[in-house]
């Protein structure tokens, strides 16, 4: 039997972005964090957030449990103002706080051109981590607009590099 083989016409989506993002529980408190975030992350997405195109949602191991997600957004703005705007904003700023025994990574390409990346707490490489030289997220690293080279944001971050390390 022939396969059938099929492609997409991206020409209408010329700014998609699509994020991959992913918790993994690196301590027994982990699957308590893990399991508060999903009904809160399933409500955000049925909240029909102006930009996203399409979440879906995948199992990446089961020990340990390491769960993903991907989305399709309509462009970078949407998803930095929905990321910086409630609930992500509080989701964000509690766990850049206290990880809650999980690590948190996500990595972003772009329709236009350009990569960036970010990885939390996350004990084993996965990823570009696996790769890539890996370095800390100060300074010009700290925020996605800046490492995605898109300059800086206009919506200010749910914490800011001196909230989270002083100085």
């Amino acid at each position: 039997m022939k396969v059938k083989r099929q492609t997409v016409d991206l020409s209408g989506y010329p700014d998609l972005v699509v994020i991959y993002l992913g918790m993994r529980v690196n301590a027994i408190t982990g699957l308590k964090t893990l399991a508060g975030l999903g009904p809160q992350i399933d409500g955000s997405v049925a909240a029909k957030p102006d930009g996203l195109l399409l979440h879906e949602s995948f199992t990446m191991s089961f020990f340990p449990l390491h769960v993903g997600m991907r989305q399709y957004w309509r462009d970078f703005e949407s998803l930095q103002t929905w990321s910086r705007s409630a609930p992500h904003r509080e989701w964000w700023a509690k766990f850049l706080k206290d990880s809650g025994g999980t690590g948190f990574w996500h990595e972003t390409y772009f329709m236009r051109g350009g990569i960036e990346a970010i990885y939390d707490d996350v004990p084993k490489p996965v990823g570009m981590m696996a790769f890539a030289p890996v370095t800390a997220a100060r300074g010009p690293m700290f925020s996605s607009a800046a490492r995605a080279g898109r300059g800086a944001s206009s919506v200010a971050p749910p914490l800011s590099e001196t909230d989270l390390y002083g100085k």
